[in-house]
């Protein structure tokens, strides 16, 4: 493999304008990462253990790293996503965006690396760095939605191309796409319930727990 083989971002496609990267192995390796940063975050506010916390944010850092400056097709959650959506037909995007995009997730690994290895910080700056971070993998795996890519979309001097969804050029909502008035009653009702319910979930005893886990709660 040559040196610019290596350190390049984004796949060149003839039948596309820019280089391009596939949405869903994107997604996949979004919702990998959300995934890991979940557990060690439920871990370090619920247990106060910062343990998984600092493997993760250096797992972060050098995802993020290798993304950016060397090539996404190394990048290990991509590498796994790219495993587990192989047989799906690829949904090609433009890689500028993403690039963008990245470059953002770098800059605040970077941030809650020299917090929690140089300055051994676990302050409000960093939880608002991890809840940050975690909403905005939370929404691309979830809704497609690329925060980053569409911040591009507002400062770069080039229109972005190939959007994920294809939100650049859609040109509307779809039927299928509509919310109605009748959608947001069941939305209201449904939440009405669990208001009405949530008095007497309140109300009910803990459930019964075998002794090793009433151990491990401190109870």
């Amino acid at each position: 493999m040559t040196t610019a083989r290596l350190f390049q971002f984004g796949e060149e496609m003839a039948e596309y304008p820019v280089r391009v990267l596939n949405e869903r192995e994107a997604r996949a390796g979004a919702g990998l990462l959300f995934l890991v940063a979940s557990i060690a975050f439920v871990r370090a506010m619920g247990f106060g253990d910062f343990t998984l916390t600092r493997v993760v944010i250096l797992g972060f850092f050098l995802e993020f790293a290798i993304r950016v400056l060397v090539n996404p097709r190394f990048a290990p959650s991509l590498v796994i996503g790219r495993l587990i959506v192989g047989r799906q037909e690829p949904e090609y995007v433009g890689a500028p965006q993403k690039r963008f995009a990245w470059a953002l997730g770098l800059a605040m690994a970077t941030a809650a690396m020299v917090l929690v290895f140089g300055l051994n910080m676990a302050g409000p700056a960093l939880m608002l760095l991890c809840v940050t971070c975690l909403a905005l993998l939370f929404m691309e795996t979830a809704f497609g939605i690329c925060v980053g890519c569409k911040l591009f979309a507002l400062i770069a001097r080039e229109k972005a191309q190939m959007c994920p969804g294809g939100v650049c050029s859609f040109g509307g909502p779809a039927p299928i796409t509509r919310v109605t008035s009748g959608h947001l009653v069941a939305v209201a009702a449904v939440a009405a319930v669990l208001a009405a319910a949530l008095p007497a979930i309140l109300a009910m005893e803990q459930p019964w727990m075998p002794e090793f886990a009433r151990a491990y709660h401190g109870q």
